[in-house]
């Protein structure tokens, strides 16, 4: 199905030699980064061609004892088929999940930043709802979730949060995120019933590690700040947050959710360094959605995805026309439908870009 899945194991195996020869100690660094990019697909690619060999091999025994006329060998070769034809095509499902980015983009680590819109209070907390979500679909998925950030508000949500998730694979399944979000219901502070809108918008970012993006230190300035609280001996007693600020591009980050000034500042340089690859990226993305009819996952966070209707229990995701009537388990997290479905429509529209691309060589 995919000619180039070989030549990608071949390549890998490459790598791998490369990484054990001593020889290659100085160029360490460079070959194992181009070895992660591809191993999760080279490794998920070698079983794959495997089982298409073996379930070639196994239906010309099938054949064989047709021809021969042995009944019991042939329906024990055909349950053995069947078993493989399963594992192969769950194997190619994943591979084609995984070739919706590329290997250089495929993310274990990501920063998820939710921000409320319009709306006021009801914004605040519909990205609160948001950021529960997200966090329990991670949690569903045996991904790990931890806050960066935030400003919360006296309403009990937040006018913008800062997390990260990371897990095998988790960018493939959240970068359709990236966008507005509106929802529909009735505040809890409404005596008429009448129905308000209110907005969020969510920024999905690859975390880069710091072999991909290098930062000179020598390019930050360093601000530290009194965090203000709840009350306490602790409160703006100590310099604990941090803001760290990129001189030549003027990208900001800042942090006071922990006690820490030192952790703080961990917190800002994985912000930093996720905001300049994103910048960097921006271009590339828009190129890529140049050339393709549809915008799923191009992460413009200006454009209205989706819409929460919460009096019909309705969810309509707005670039492929997509609803479900099932907003309640979505919002505990069971966000499987919706991303299987954002998924599938991507995967169609770039097999139909390779197919014209084909086409027209």
């Amino acid at each position: 199905m995919y000619p180039k899945l070989e030549e990608l194991v071949n390549k890998y195996q490459d790598l791998e030699r490369q990484m054990s020869d001593p020889n290659n100690m100085s160029d360490g660094a460079r070959i194992s980064r181009i070895a992660k990019e591809h191993g999760s697909l080279a490794k998920q690619a070698r079983p794959y061609l495997h089982l298409k060999q073996l379930i070639a091999e196994v239906e010309a025994l099938s054949a064989d004892a047709a021809k021969e006329a042995d009944t019991e060998m042939k329906q024990m070769i055909e349950d053995e088929i069947k078993v493989k034809t399963k594992e192969r095509d769950d194997l190619q499902a994943k591979i084609e999940d995984m070739l919706l980015v590329d290997p250089g983009e495929d993310f274990d680590s990501i920063i998820v930043e939710v921000r409320a819109g319009t709306g006021g209070d009801e914004a605040s907390l519909f990205a609160g709802d948001l950021f529960n979500m997200y966090t329990r679909y991670a949690g569903l998925k045996g991904w790990k979730v931890e806050t960066l950030d935030f400003n919360a508000t006296d309403a009990g949500g937040f006018k913008d949060i800062s997390f990260n998730i990371s897990g095998e694979g988790c960018y493939r399944f959240f970068r359709y995120e990236s966008g507005g979000h509106r929802v529909q219901r009735v505040p809890k502070t409404e005596t008429q019933g009448r129905i308000h809108t209110s907005a969020a918008t969510v920024a999905v970012l690859p975390e880069p590690t710091e072999v991909q993006i290098d930062i000179r230190a020598e390019d930050i300035e360093t601000q530290t700040f009194s965090c203000g609280g709840p009350g306490g001996q602790h409160v703006n007693k100590t310099q604990s947050g941090v803001r760290l600020i990129h001189r030549p591009t003027g990208v900001v980050a800042e942090s006071r959710q922990e006690r820490s000034q030192h952790k703080n500042k961990d917190i800002c340089w994985r912000m930093i360094r996720t905001r300049i690859y994103e910048a960097q990226q921006e271009k590339v993305n828009k190129e890529r959605a140049a050339l393709r009819k549809g915008q799923i996952g191009t992460g413009e966070r200006n454009d209205r995805i989706r819409t929460y209707n919460c009096p019909q229990n309705r969810v309509t995701d707005h670039r492929i026309n997509y609803t479900m009537h099932s907003l309640d388990k979505m919002m505990l997290g069971e966000m499987k439908d919706m991303v299987r479905a954002l998924m599938d429509q991507d995967k169609k529209e770039q097999l139909a870009q390779l197919t014209g691309a084909t086409a027209t060589k």
